[in-house]
């Protein structure tokens, strides 16, 4: 079966087919890193992390793009109000980007650029439009240089909008523009702003504009054209649009295929800083979810749609990983942790179905409960073929409980340990009890640790233990 995507381009789902066979680049707008990420923010790198180990297991070999943006007017103005260099408000907020991506098992990109890398790509770009009558230098002495919006006739085709109805730009003040809706490619050195985050240009001394960054690291890392363009639903316009517009305009063809993912709300609110409903990893984590569990959480849904945040979903989530999580730990004492195996045909066709994750987790939960029936059973066959299923389906939504990824020396995992000492702790004592047919203090134990939400099965082997109920 064919991948087939939604594109946002041409509002259609239409079959998958890459501009070199066997090769696809991607490119997905980054952060900028004006403060440190949210949950919503992190689901960006999950879905597309996703969408790359599906191209990786359909058989493609994937150059993914994934880039940072360091300087802007949103940091540039975090710099003033600390008092501090934009470059250092930038990298301290990348990193702990860095951090919270490794925690979430998000493949590292196969490069990552930052803006202020790809000045002289920028400047590039922007001669060609000037040199072609898409772009003017402003005549008012700022050394602003503006996109001419009214000499790319296609502009507005990708957000379904008609140019005579949008709204100024509103990154510039109008005076220096012939028509309010143009938007800047270069901005003049402005005296309020640091005296720092300027670079020397053909038109006086300024910075990138946010839109042409992305269009030139496009350019530098995945050439004139290239197959798919990600990033959320809020980046459709003006971002995007305006992207198409002036690498177009340039003559690089540009992307084939427009991906955008649904955004993360809170209360029905977009999470963002401006709003102040925020939620990070740490977070998340305080509530004692995993990260691997807020992976599940966010894979649970279908890319496009909308998550409307709430700690009750999200623990059901944790609650349902932690079953799977149990069985998976369950099959590998029993006959092994074996190899991956081949991945269900209705999980397949899912993925290949704009990436129906909801739909794949379905099958998953099908085989669940076929795997669950062979271990009490003791029909290790099944056992070892829908551990290998499981463990297949849960690898390409990057959660396998046995990748190495989730048994590194985190806090998750250091936690993870002491609670398995707690448990070990309290099944020796109600072994003891048993032992002294004690059936009361047995009893007793076992009630508490459920109560706790660990679930105590008596198996030949002796006990084992899961958090949350069984299937």
């Amino acid at each position: 079966m064919t991948l087939r995507l939604y594109d946002t381009a041409t509002r259609s789902v239409r079959d998958f087919v890459p501009r070199e066979a066997g090769k696809v680049g991607v490119y997905l707008c980054g952060l900028t890193l004006q403060s440190p990420p949210h949950i919503g923010h992190l689901r960006s790198g999950v879905n597309y992390d996703v969408l790359r180990r599906w191209l990786l297991a359909s058989g493609y070999q994937v150059t993914f793009v994934r880039n940072l943006t360091d300087i802007d007017d949103k940091i540039l103005v975090k710099a003033t109000e600390q008092g501090r260099p934009f470059w250092s408000i930038a990298y301290a907020n990348e990193q702990i980007l860095a951090a919270s991506y490794r925690a979430l098992n998000v493949l590292l990109p196969t490069y990552e650029p930052r803006a202020t890398g790809h000045i002289p790509e920028m400047h590039e770009l922007i001669a060609k439009l000037i040199d072609t009558g898409h772009a003017y230098p402003a005549t008012d002495g700022s050394g602003d240089v503006y996109f001419d919006v009214a000499s790319w006739p296609a502009y507005g085709a990708l957000s379904g909008q008609s140019p005579d109805a949008m709204q100024p730009a509103g990154d510039a003040p109008d005076r220096a523009k012939r028509d309010p809706r143009d938007f800047a490619l270069w901005k003049g050195a402005k005296p309020d702003e640091p005296a720092e985050a300027y670079w020397p240009s053909p038109w006086g001394r300024g910075r990138p504009g946010w839109h042409i960054e992305c269009s030139a690291m496009c350019w530098r890392y995945l050439g004139a054209e290239f197959d798919i363009h990600g990033g959320g639903l809020d980046l459709i316009f003006p971002h995007h649009e305006n992207e198409i517009a002036q690498s177009q305009a340039a003559g690089l063809p540009f992307a084939r295929y427009w991906v955008h993912h649904g955004l993360l709300s809170i209360a029905g609110a977009k999470m963002g800083k401006s709003v102040g409903n925020t939620l990070d990893l740490t977070y998340v984590e305080s509530l004692g979810v995993r990260p691997v569990e807020l992976r599940y959480y966010y894979a649970a849904a279908h890319y496009r749609s909308l998550i409307d945040y709430s700690e009750e979903a999200l623990r059901e989530a944790a609650t349902t990983y932690r079953r799977i999580e149990g069985f998976v730990h369950r099959a590998a004492e029993r006959v092994g942790a074996g190899q991956l195996g081949v991945l269900p045909a209705g999980f397949a066709a899912a993925m290949d179905d704009d990436l129906n994750t909801s739909a794949g987790l379905a099958v998953l939960h099908d085989l669940l409960r076929d795997g669950n029936t062979a271990l009490t059973n003791g029909d290790d066959v099944t056992v070892g073929t829908t551990l290998a299923a499981v463990r297949s389906m849960l690898d390409i939504l990057g959660a396998d409980p046995l990748d190495p990824a989730w048994s590194g020396g985190d806090q998750a995992s250091d936690l993870r340990g002491v609670v398995d000492s707690l448990v070990a702790l309290a099944l020796e004592q109600r072994a003891q009890a048993r032992a002294r047919k004690d059936w009361a203090a047995a009893d007793a134990v076992r009630d508490q640790l459920k109560q706790a939400g660990v679930v105590v099965e008596d198996t030949p082997q002796g006990p084992r233990w899961t958090i949350g109920e069984q299937d």
